[in-house]
C-alpha cells in the first residue's frame, strides 16, 4: 500500500488537465450550450480524461488492493462515454454498457450467493442509477468535481475510522483527482468533465459504497447519506417530471441547482451552498456510520432538504412572476 497514491492521483489530474487546455485538444470535444446548459460559451468537455487518469495512475500504486471487478466495469464505462463524448451515442448503447458494468460489479463481488436475488438486483439498479444520477448533476460549474470531493472524502475517512488503510487511500485518490480536476472547475470553469468523468464518479460513488458495507467500513445506508446532495435533487426532479407526465428522458433545466442559477445565483454561489451542504451531510453521517439505521439522522436531513426545496421553489416562482411581468 502507498500513502503516495492521492498524491499521485492529483498531480496526473492537474498536469493532464493542463496539457488538454493549452493543446489543440481543447476544441476537439466541446459542449455546446443547449436546453439544458447554463453556460453561454463552448467549452471543452474532456476534463474527464485527466481526472480518470488521475484516478487510475494513484491506484497502480495500490495494485494489490484494486479488484478485477471494481477497475474492468470502471475502464468499459470511461471508454464508453468518453465516445458518446466524442460522437452522441444512442441512449440504448449507453444504457446497455452501464447495465454490464453494473452486471459486473454484482457478479465480482458474489451479491448473489452472498445476499439473494434481491439484493443483487437492488444494487444493480441502484449501481446504474447512481452511474446517471451524476451525469444529470454535472451541469453547474464545481459541482461534480465538489461532490466528488467531499463524497470520496467521506469515504475514505470512514474506512480509516476501522483502520482500513488500503481502502482509504483507494478512495482518497479519486477525492485527490477530483481536487486536481476542481483547480480548472471551479467557478468560472475553464474545462468540464464531459460523460468521460461524470459517469465513472457516478459508477464508483455506488461501488465503492459497495465494496465498504461488504469490508464493514460502514452500514448500507452510509452512502446513501454522504451522496444524498445529488441523490435528493436529481431524484425529486425526476419524480415531479413523471409525474405531470414529461419525458424523464428529455434534456431540461429542472434540477434545483439549475433553478438558482436561471433565478440569479452565480455558479460560485451555488458551489460554494453545495460545498457546505456536501460538508454538513458528511460530518452527521460519520459518527453514525456504524448504527443499523439512524432514524433521528436520517429524520433531521429530511427535515432540511425538504426546507430547502421549498426555499428554491419560492425562489424560483417569484424569479418567474418577474420574468413574466
Amino acid at each position: 500500500m502507498s500513502y503516495y497514491s492521492p498524491a499521485v492521483s492529483t498531480l496526473v489530474s492537474v498536469s493532464l488537465i493542463a496539457a488538454i487546455l493549452f493543446s489543440r485538444l481543447r476544441t476537439k470535444i466541446q459542449d455546446i450550450p443547449n436546453e439544458r446548459s447554463l453556460h453561454v460559451a463552448p467549452t471543452s468537455r474532456i476534463g474527464g480524461i485527466g481526472l480518470m487518469l488521475g484516478v487510475l495512475s494513484g491506484w497502480v500504486l495500490l495494485s494489490g488492493v484494486v479488484t478485477w471487478w471494481l477497475l474492468l466495469p470502471l475502464i468499459l464505462l470511461f471508454a464508453v462515454s468518453l465516445l458518446d463524448d466524442m460522437h452522441n451515442l444512442p441512449v440504448t448503447q449507453r444504457l446497455l454498457a452501464q447495465l454490464v458494468a453494473a452486471a459486473i460489479l454484482v457478479a465480482g463481488a458474489d451479491l448473489f450467493i452472498r445476499y439473494g436475488v434481491v439484493t443483487a438486483l437492488v444494487v444493480l439498479l441502484f449501481t446504474v442509477w447512481m452511474t446517471n444520477l451524476y451525469n444529470f448533476m454535472d451541469g453547474s460549474d464545481g459541482l461534480a468535481g465538489g461532490m466528488a470531493l467531499f463524497g470520496f472524502t467521506f469515504y475514505g475517512i470512514a474506512a480509516l475510522f476501522v483502520h482500513d488503510e488500503a481502502f482509504a487511500m483507494l478512495n482518497f485518490s479519486v477525492a485527490a483527482a477530483a481536487l486536481g480536476f476542481l483547480f480548472f472547475n471551479f467557478p468560472p470553469a475553464r474545462i468540464f468533465m464531459g460523460d468521460a468523468g461524470s459517469i465513472p464518479l457516478g459508477f464508483l460513488s455506488a461501488a465503492l459504497g459497495l465494496w465498504g458495507w461488504q469490508e464493514g467500513c460502514w452500514s448500507a445506508w452510509f452512502p446513501l447519506l454522504v451522496f444524498s446532495p445529488f441523490l435528493v435533487d436529481a431524484s425529486i426532479t425526476l419524480l415531479r417530471r413523471s409525474l405531470r407526465g414529461a419525458k424523464v428522458t428529455e434534456a431540461h433545466r429542472e434540477h434545483y441547482y439549475q433553478r438558482l442559477v436561471q433565478a440569479g445565483w452565480k455558479h460560485r454561489d451555488v458551489a460554494l451552498a453545495e460545498y457546505v451542504l456536501m460538508l454538513a451531510v458528511g460530518v452527521s453521517a460519520l459518527p453514525v456510520s456504524h448504527q443499523a439505521f439512524p432514524w433521528l439522522v436520517f429524520i433531521a436531513w429530511a427535515g432540511i432538504y425538504a426546507m430547502l426545496m421549498l426555499m428554491v421553489d419560492a425562489k424560483w416562482k417569484k424569479f418567474q412572476r418577474k420574468e413574466n411581468a
